[in-house]
């Protein structure tokens, strides 16, 4: 199966170090594989998109040496590759879910949800566990409700764990049903929820390889279960371990963790960022200069460290000493 990769950045705020990374991660693994890179812009939230931010974001990546063979600047045979673009495409996936009578509407709000349940929290992006208040209304109740408040859409999950096998951390399980119940997969608004858009998307553009961060884990779970009650082919997934600072913690300014554009400004050299961003994988020796290129031959992700990588200020620092 040919490899087609993608990256697929968010233009509501800048590129910082971890980014950079998981698209150098990703790129390197479809050069070593003679596939294809593709770029998507993730801009569904469209009040949080800042103007002029899918440019610069470009941009850096061009800037230190990565380059894509289809994404919103270039075109492709599977465009748009701009998901406010993609309303239509969600719509017949819901439909589809729908039909099969596998997603049901929810009129509960976050706060409700939260009153209702005293249960642990499941994964942040989800927050409380859905408890299924919604899921056995009746078309009655439905028909009324629908005319007070108009309802998010939830896929009807299943109990027992949802098994995958990881191109960095290996076999892994996650019981959606426990942690997150039934997920939303259209919101009440009318945009797709990460899960439903993401999983279509990779599967619409022929992507076969997901490279991305290790935080995201939680998501394959769900987004398997997206593609399973569409009966679509699943990607590879290959989780590879955040960037923190050295108090173990989440990049921050406090670590001196600059984004990509700031260093560009004040003349860092793009090798020594590549280099940088290497040597934080297990690709290079601290303080090397290479282009993405030079980091291609006998590349590959299983090799990566499982444990997350430490930036050191001094790293940041040095990027800007020349």
């Amino acid at each position: 199966m040919t490899h087609r990769g993608r990256f697929a950045p968010s233009p509501t705020g800048p590129l910082h170090l971890g980014n950079a990374r998981t698209a150098l991660l990703s790129w390197l693994a479809a050069q070593a594989a003679d596939g294809d890179w593709l770029m998507r812009v993730e801009d569904l939230d469209a009040p949080r998109v800042r103007t002029g931010m899918e440019g610069r974001i470009l941009d850096e990546l061009r800037w230190l040496g990565l380059d894509w063979d289809e994404g919103p600047d270039l075109g492709g045979a599977v465009g748009p590759y701009r998901q406010s673009q993609l309303g239509a495409r969600y719509a017949a996936a819901l439909r589809a879910l729908r039909a099969a009578r596998l997603a049901y509407p929810c009129f509960c709000s976050r706060a409700e949800i939260a009153a209702a349940v005293a249960a642990p929290h499941g994964p942040s992006d989800e927050g409380p566990r859905y408890p299924g208040t919604c899921r056995g209304l009746t078309p009655a109740e439905v028909t009324r409700r629908s005319g007070e408040r108009r309802p998010a859409w939830r896929l009807a999950v299943e109990p027992g764990p949802v098994a995958f096998q990881d191109g960095v951390h290996g076999a892994c399980a996650y019981d959606v049903a426990a942690t997150t119940g039934d997920f939303v997969v259209m919101r009440a608004d009318g945009l797709a929820a990460y899960q439903l858009a993401a999983a279509v998307d990779d599967a619409a553009m022929g992507v076969t390889d997901v490279v991305r961060g290790d935080d995201l884990l939680p998501s394959t779970a769900r987004q398997l279960l997206v593609y399973r009650a569409l009966g679509l082919a699943a990607p590879r997934f290959a989780h590879v371990p955040l960037v923190v600072g050295e108090d173990g913690e989440r990049l921050a300014k406090r670590h001196g963790a600059l984004a990509l554009g700031e260093l560009r400004e004040r003349g860092a050299d793009p090798r020594a960022v590549v280099g940088l961003l290497a040597s934080l994988s297990g690709l290079a020796e601290p303080g090397a200069r290479c282009w993405p290129r030079d980091l291609v031959a006998g590349f590959d992700l299983s090799r990566l460290p499982r444990a997350p990588a430490r930036l050191a200020a001094a790293q940041v620092a040095a990027l800007l000493e020349g």
